[in-house]
């Protein structure tokens, strides 16, 4: 049976050529192990150390509630059990579960105004993620991460340009994907377990010993590594011979897609033979740090995020579920305040360490974090205690490099339903992303029809750039 990851490969790359899968799995034999997710997809490791400038997309799986997290309605029915608390600026006030953030509210900038037309998760999250609804113009259009890191990338370097940590596809696999950009903008995919309690025996008591456990959250790349008993000269020969087979095969078949499965591969060894790959290893960090960011999936895929920062990779994506792993923890039809209380404080915590780290480092001034998920939520609690899926008014932040803090921009009614000020759009949203972070939104890429797409189609939001 042929392995999964061939075939997500070939459908990426565009491939259906015999020979073709017979180099697929050439090359997970040259390495010895499997296709892990990441690795067909790994076309992107071009980034510079020298970048410049980098991007952050914190996204909220699910959906999140703006009206228990930055636009709360205190004494209307629909305001819920949540308390407004003062932040930094005045007469900003966020809600009671996001202290930390609320200390650092000069550097966020509150979007009270978005409206979308997509209430579905896999609707939705496609079109936050890609600027369109699926299916537009019969295009499959790239995610910001692949735009983005296009624009941003310099150089050659031995990390991907994109990194992705523990997404949660199975919304809309299409919403992370490079789209008609190619494989080569594709992400590297993080994934991610939850820390599991350390049970100690009566024996690790009287001996003063600590099994292996998992105190934080484990975050891996599969495959980072060759195995020992294909290392040294007996894979430099498996991929010598892969090589061969590639370079006859491409020189027969000169297009983009051979070129690109070539580049893909390696690109992967590069970064399976060197020491870039440690950036993912946390371990590296110390315990009080890693506590800081918080010890759940969120706070160390922040962590790494800022590790990844340092060493100039220029998008990363992290993923916010449920606060035991979960996937869809934003989705609150029942039990909203308890879940939202919970993810919160996750937010809270990993959110803040990571504006607190890059700041003290320098890095804060060239770095855009951008905050949001595939739609709000109803104003109305229903019968569950919960909130629905709602896109007609709803809130997403940015903050960093080239944003305006201290503020909000736009405002809804008093009970939340409308927008009555600042309306924007994805497009909107997505302009003044690209812009804060020195791009163009109106340069166009070509897509696979030849057709020009704007790497944002909205108008960049003044009041909240500088």
């Amino acid at each position: 049976m042929r392995n999964v990851g061939l075939r997500h490969a070939e459908r990426s790359l565009g491939f259906g050529l015999a020979r073709r899968d017979v180099l697929r799995t050439a090359v997970a034999a040259a390495c010895g192990v499997g296709v892990s997710p990441w690795f067909g997809r790994l076309a992107s490791a071009a980034n510079a150390e020298s970048a410049t400038r980098h991007c952050i997309l914190l996204w909220m799986t699910g959906g999140p509630s703006q009206m228990d997290t930055w636009d709360l309605k205190p004494g209307h029915a629909n305001g819920g059990e949540f308390k407004e608390i003062e932040t930094s600026v005045p007469g900003l006030k966020f809600s009671e579960h996001l202290p930390k953030l609320a200390t650092m509210a000069d550097d966020l900038a509150i979007l009270r105004g978005l409206s979308t037309k997509e209430g579905d998760h896999g609707r939705g999250t496609h079109l936050m993620h890609t600027g369109y609804a699926p299916g537009v113009g019969g295009l499959r259009y790239p995610t910001l991460g692949s735009l983005v890191s296009k624009e941003l990338a310099v150089g050659q370097p031995e990390l991907p340009n994109f990194v992705s940590v523990t997404p949660f596809r199975l919304f809309n696999e299409a919403a992370y994907e490079p789209g008609f950009l190619g494989p080569g903008y594709a992400s590297l995919s993080v994934a991610g377990q939850e820390p599991q309690p350390v049970q100690l025996s009566a024996e690790d008591v009287l001996n003063g010993t600590t099994p292996m456990g998992s105190r934080f959250a484990r975050l891996t790349v599969d495959d980072l590594r060759p195995p020992e008993s294909v290392a040294g000269k007996r894979a430099k020969s498996r991929l010598d011979l892969l090589r061969s087979f590639e370079s006859d095969f491409v020189s027969t078949h000169p297009d983009r897609s051979t070129a690109t499965h070539q580049m893909v591969y390696e690109r992967a060894v590069r970064l399976m033979n060197s020491d870039a790959g440690r950036a993912f290893d946390l371990s590296e960090e110390p315990d009080e740090t890693r506590e800081k960011y918080g010890v759940g999936r969120f706070g160390q895929g922040c962590l790494l995020a800022r590790r990844l920062i340092e060493r100039g990779v220029p998008f990363i994506e992290v993923n916010l579920g449920s606060p035991d792993g979960g996937g869809v923890g934003w989705d609150t039809h029942a039990d909203n305040f308890n879940a939202v209380k919970g993810l919160s404080e996750q937010l809270d915590t990993g959110w803040s360490a990571l504006m607190t780290e890059l700041k003290e480092r320098g890095l804060l001034e060239r770095t855009t974090i951008l905050w949001m998920g595939e739609f709000g939520r109803t104003p109305a609690i229903n019968n569950m205690t919960g909130r629905d899926h709602f896109p007609d008014a709803w809130s997403c932040v940015l903050a960093g490099g080239g944003i305006k803090g201290g503020q909000a921009y736009g405002r809804t009614s008093a009970d939340g339903m409308t927008v009555e000020d600042g309306k924007v759009s994805v497009g909107d949203v997505l302009a003044t992303a690209c812009t804060a972070l020195g791009l163009d939104p109106d340069k166009t890429n070509d897509s696979d029809v030849g057709r020009p797409i704007k790497i944002a189609d909205g108008t960049p939001i003044g009041a909240v750039l500088r």
